[in-house]
């Protein structure tokens, strides 16, 4: 049930503190901590970082610029990212007590006795490092690192919708600043299937996507519908990695991203964000630097929309490498599958 509540609460604003605001009694509880912080990471040249703290301070991160070189949590995090690792399974609790974080948080106060940390791979070049910390000398244990682990992808998701909505509105409405944008193609939709607006270029879209035949008698779509349907029977965890939508056709890739909005009071409404894909779509370099040459073949044959067969045929590789392949290069680039390596491709070619 404290569970269930946390992935609610995760899913209840597209502003990323109200969300960690609304998460932060359930997540607490259910992992036994007596505060929680989010990093958010870009790494550029160098590396920006900004911590978000829901409730009360937590001092030492206010001066985090003079400890950072001493966080032995940052390189384990990063070299197994989505993991959620403890500072016992680091550390003696005699080298912990050595450390600059563990003496000056006790200068500070309140003491941080224990940490419990995971890395939330959000986008190529950015980050978020979730950190939940114990006052008390009490380890974490594997359960409550297991806790933590199941609720992982909703993190990420939570923080990827959050940053994406911001990076769009700059401040301004998600509703209203895409309805502003003469190539924004946007349908507001409150199920089951009542229209709540259509861009003028999302009118266009359909016209240009869908016959007459293929509309219910509502006039949305009925592949959009149906899979609107599916999403809104879903339970939060099943939603995950179905909530982009891509059709392919002789002239490119048609897609659609169902965003659910936070409404507080009344029926949840979803935008239904629209957007044309070329058929060869190139690896954007944010992707690549992040890649093996291998993993940047099999990158750059996925957006052509090639089987993992068609893939081992071309490269004369086994199926279960080319798998294997896969499954690394979309782990490492943090995103939750093939239809959102599309979306992400295109959106850093050309921002959505």
């Amino acid at each position: 049930m404290l569970r269930d509540r946390a992935i609610t609460a995760l899913n209840s604003s597209l502003s990323l503190p109200q969300a960690l605001e609304a998460v932060r009694p359930h997540l607490l509880e259910l992992a036994q901590a007596d505060s929680m912080a989010l990093c958010l990471m870009e790494i550029t040249h160098s590396l920006h970082f900004q911590w978000l703290v829901p409730g009360h301070r937590i001092p030492i991160l206010e001066e985090y610029a003079s400890v950072v070189d001493h966080d032995f949590f940052r390189a384990p995090i990063f070299a197994r990212p989505q993991t959620v690792i403890r500072d016992s399974e680091l550390l003696s609790r005699r080298e912990y007590e050595r450390t600059r974080i563990c003496q000056r948080s006790r200068e500070l106060e309140p003491r941080i006795e224990h940490i419990m940390a995971v890395l939330l791979p959000i986008r190529p070049g950015f980050f978020g490092a979730l950190a939940l910390y114990r006052n008390r000398p009490r380890a974490y244990s594997s359960q409550n690192a297991a806790v933590l682990a199941s609720l992982t992808a909703h993190w990420v998701n939570t923080v990827r919708n959050c940053s994406d909505v911001q990076d769009v509105t700059i401040g301004t409405h998600l509703i209203e600043e895409l309805y502003r944008r003469p190539d924004a193609a946007i349908l507001i939709v409150e199920p089951p299937h009542r229209e709540v607006l259509r861009s003028s270029h999302a009118i266009v879209l359909l016209e240009r996507w869908f016959t007459p035949s293929e509309l219910h008698s509502s006039g949305l779509p009925l592949p959009l519908k149906e899979r609107l349907d599916a999403l809104v029977r879903m339970d939060p965890d099943a939603r995950l990695d179905k909530n982009v939508w891509v059709s392919l056709h002789a002239d490119g890739y048609r897609t659609v991203r169902f965003i659910e909005l936070p409404n507080p009071e009344g029926p949840r409404r979803w935008a239904l964000l629209m957007h044309e894909i070329p058929i060869s779509i190139p690896l954007p370099a944010e992707m690549k630097r992040k890649l093996t040459p291998r993993e940047v073949t099999i990158a750059t044959c996925l957006l052509r929309n090639w089987t993992n067969k068609q893939i081992a045929g071309e490269l004369n590789r086994s199926l279960h490498t080319v798998k294997t392949h896969v499954r690394n290069l979309l782990d490492k680039l943090g995103i939750d599958g093939r239809a959102d390596l599309l979306y992400q491709a295109a959106r850093l070619n050309k921002p959505v």
